[in-house]
């Protein structure tokens, strides 16, 4: 029978699930149609283009992260005046940071596309993509902004919705602006754009409808605050900071990967989809464990932080064998639906079994990730994340020059298992000091 604790853990985590489900669902429906225009550029161009905005965006995610946790801490605290402080701070940060990358959107796209140095053919269709998407960039940080407010207020509903309303917009505004205005990149990038203002205006809408309460306990003097902006620069600076770290860590192993052949670059990337259909489960108990932990941090409820701590794992015990047993019993059978080329699926025979240690090596991160944010311990975040990366990156350097592709799956695998090691051993350090017991 589940306890209090798991339903609360249930009631944040099964939202945050269906939403993260929903996220790749953008990029492929861009594909997809872009994929029946009669022209392989189209696909290659989409390609560049969101993988350009994906790292850009993902160095963001310290606007929803950092958000969720000190939200969830002044609600723990009862303190709401805090609470609106925080949105309008976190939201007025964001668009901020979103005029930044507009107003250098050229240098930036040079710099990215050197790094990802897309052939000579889609060039023309990149500057296109990117031209358009681009101006979206206040709505995606918008977002980001109020979807880790809303999951500081314990709230994975709205996100979801949001999602939802992205993704159906995102369908409806591309094929009419390809198929009933006949345009081409232009189509699928503008309503890639209009996909994510109508989210940020789903966002504000159900923020009015929903927390109109909280008008009364704003107070304007409180918003940018000296020690609020520093509070909350430093949280994200370390959040930014392992970012950095794992957007290197991901990089390297696919750029590596590609330099042992094009059938091995196909391999790591379709068995990578495993791990990525873990990851979207685990995210969402990481969401309960940011949402609950800063709540019951905040409130000093030491009791019952540990009870959710337990819990949390207690889930990802189950989670982490069910998925093993899954992965050991169908995961080449998935892989069957992604790929029918014999060359890619003989590769990914040889190198498969290394996806069935992934959920055992990486659930707990995952868990101990949203605590450390919950709780605002960033630091505990960055120092796992730095040291799982340099020790990456030396068993790859030791290892596949010896045993090749096998090298640098060791070296992942070690990476995962690390970041959850070395947060258990820095939060199980600090657990005393944190709750002054």
């Amino acid at each position: 029978m589940f306890n209090k604790i798991d339903k609360q853990i249930l009631k944040i985590a099964l939202p945050s699930i269906i939403s993260n489900i929903t996220i790749p669902l953008l990029g492929l429906i861009d594909i997809a149609i872009v994929g029946h225009m009669g022209n392989v550029v189209y696909i290659g161009a989409v390609s560049v283009g969101s993988m350009i905005f994906n790292l850009i965006y993902w160095l963001f995610t310290f606007l929803r992260m950092g958000t969720s946790g000190l939200t969830s801490q002044s609600l723990g605290q009862r303190n709401l005046s805090e609470v609106t402080s925080v949105l309008l701070r976190s939201f007025t940060i964001a668009q901020g940071l979103a005029l930044a990358i507009i107003l250098t959107q050229q240098p930036l796209r040079q710099l990215l596309i050197f790094f990802i140095a897309p052939k000579a053919d889609v060039m023309p269709y990149v500057d296109t993509y990117f031209n358009i998407v681009v101006w979206g960039a206040p709505a995606v940080l918008g977002i980001n902004s109020l979807t880790g407010w809303f999951v500081g207020m314990q709230n994975t509903r709205i996100p979801m919705a949001v999602s939802i309303i992205q993704n159906v917009t995102n369908i409806v505004a591309s094929l009419s602006l390809v198929y009933g205005l006949h345009m081409k990149i232009e189509g699928v990038a503008t309503g890639t754009v209009i996909a994510q203002y109508a989210g940020l205006l789903t966002a504000l809408f159900l923020l009015r409808k929903h927390y109109t309460r909280l008008i009364p306990y704003y107070q304007r003097n409180k918003v940018f605050i000296k020690v609020g902006i520093l509070k909350f620069f430093s949280i994200n600076k370390d959040i930014f900071l392992r970012t950095l770290c794992l957007v290197f860590t991901n990089l390297y192993f696919t750029s590596t990967g590609a330099r042992l052949g094009t059938v091995i670059l196909s391999a790591n990337a379709v068995i990578m989809q495993l791990y990525l259909l873990f990851s979207y489960i685990m995210d969402g108990f990481a969401y309960a464990g940011e949402a609950l932990g800063g709540r019951l941090y905040g409130a000093h409820n030491v009791r019952g932080f540990r009870k959710m701590v337990r819990r949390l794992f207690g889930w990802t015990l189950v989670l982490t064998a069910a998925y093993t047993l899954l992965y050991i019993v169908g995961s080449m059978d998935f892989i069957k639906l992604l790929t029918d080329e014999e060359p890619v699926l003989q590769a990914t025979r040889n190198y498969i079994y290394w996806a069935w240690v992934v959920p055992a090596a990486g659930a707990a991160a995952f868990i101990w990730d949203g605590i450390f944010i919950g709780t605002t311990a960033t630091k505990g975040m960055l120092i796992s994340a730095f040291f799982s990366t340099a020790g990456f990156l030396a068993i790859c350097l030791l290892t596949k020059p010896i045993i090749g592709n096998h090298g640098l799956w060791l070296a992942m695998i070690a990476y995962l298992a690390l970041r959850g090691i070395i947060q258990t051993f820095i939060y199980l350090k600090s657990e005393k000091y944190k709750f002054n017991v």
